[in-house]
């Protein structure tokens, strides 16, 4: 109910971006998807706390406050940002060369801002320094992944459902669910708007589902598949700063018929 309302609410007030083809679409959805997660939690927290109807994993208090404040740093990105001016900072390489010329974007303010909300809600895990570490690298790397990942709609959606249903089935577990199922659900709704061209996440939204998905790594894994998942995201990150992620996937047909499924002509 909340999605559909808040895209109508995002072109009644002329929150517009223009995509990859041209076309001008509600922006930013990401904005409406936190907005319908925090709602909900207000019926759940209430059931959960009065009726004992065990609705809400504890867990969840943990990690809602990288999840809220990623979504902010990229709402903050999404508000303020230059968008497509060619003299914007783009990638790593390209935040950290402003603020060596003494320039702060607001992409540099969200690798900031995430670096320190990693830091503090991976505290407490018990890690030792190289863990601790290696965690609060994977969880800022695996959202900046997904942030990598939006430049299609519904690659983001498509992508976190397929994680979030790897790690059930492979476990035979709903825990991933449990935990994070009130932010999970809005993409399910977004994706129908996103692949039919009414609305674009922004980095709002991609920074809020790759947020999902690296809890779920640092959440479901052991010490080595965290290494091996960190070192995948590193990859992956890398060859983001130097090619086309959207043209990797157009050159392999597997990845380009997933890709495709459900997209707008």
């Amino acid at each position: 109910m909340i999605v559909p309302a808040g895209i109508r609410g995002l072109l009644r007030a002329g929150h517009l971006r223009v995509n990859y083809r041209g076309r001008e679409l509600a922006f930013p959805l990401g904005a409406v998807l936190v907005t319908a997660s925090v709602i909900s939690l207000a019926p759940l927290a209430f059931f959960d706390e009065r009726a004992g109807l065990d609705l809400l994993d504890p867990g969840l208090r943990q990690w809602i406050a990288y999840l809220l404040g990623i979504a902010f740093l990229g709402l903050l990105d999404d508000s303020l940002g230059m968008g497509s001016s060619p003299d914007t900072p783009r990638g790593w390489r390209g935040h950290a060369t402003a603020v060596m010329r003494g320039e702060l974007s607001t992409g540099a303010v969200k690798a900031i801002g995430a670096l320190a909300l990693a830091a503090y809600v991976v505290t407490g895990t018990g890690n030792e320094l190289f863990g601790y570490v290696a965690d609060i690298a994977l969880l800022i790397l695996v959202t900046n992944a997904f942030n990598l990942l939006d430049l299609r709609g519904g690659r983001v959606e498509k992508t976190l459902v397929l994680l979030v249903a790897g790690f059930c089935l492979a476990g035979w577990t709903l825990a991933p669910v449990e935990l994070l199922g009130v932010f999970i659900g809005p993409f399910l709704v977004a994706a129908y708007f996103t692949l039919g061209e009414r609305a674009m996440l922004g980095d709002t939204g991609s920074n809020l589902a790759g947020a999902i998905a690296g809890i779920v790594l640092l959440t479901q894994l052991g010490e080595t598949g965290k290494l091996v998942a960190l070192a995948i995201v590193v990859a992956v990150t890398i060859y983001g700063e130097f090619r086309s992620i959207s043209k990797t996937i157009e050159r392999f047909p597997p990845l380009r018929f997933i890709d495709s499924i459900g997209r707008a002509k």
